[in-house]
């Protein structure tokens, strides 16, 4: 199949931009079947942001006791302490059984 350039509109800026033969080529083999939406200024600034967490900021960590095994650990959640909490080790063997 022979590609061709084609001319597209950046959702983010709305200026114009030119997605290559070459482009669409690599995104065939890739396996993409949708056309860019952000032109290659707009796309390089969205990988910065998702690079720097996604725009959220470091995930905050809360010091548990294992309910199972007594061991001390950190969840990405905060324990309400209606409900019993596991380490990462007994969370895993538990979801493994």
């Amino acid at each position: 199949m022979a590609f061709q350039d084609q001319n597209l509109t950046c959702k983010d800026c709305g200026k114009p931009f030119v997605w290559t033969a070459s482009e669409q080529e690599f995104y065939q083999s890739k396996g993409f079947q949708n056309a860019p939406v952000r032109c290659p200024d707009c796309r390089a600034l969205k990988k910065a942001r998702m690079g720097e967490g996604g725009g959220r900021g470091p995930r905050e960590m809360f010091e548990i006791v294992c309910s199972n095994c007594g061991k001390t650990d950190s969840v990405p959640f905060k324990p309400r302490g209606d409900k019993p909490v596991l380490c990462g080790d007994c969370f895993r063997n538990q979801k493994q059984a």
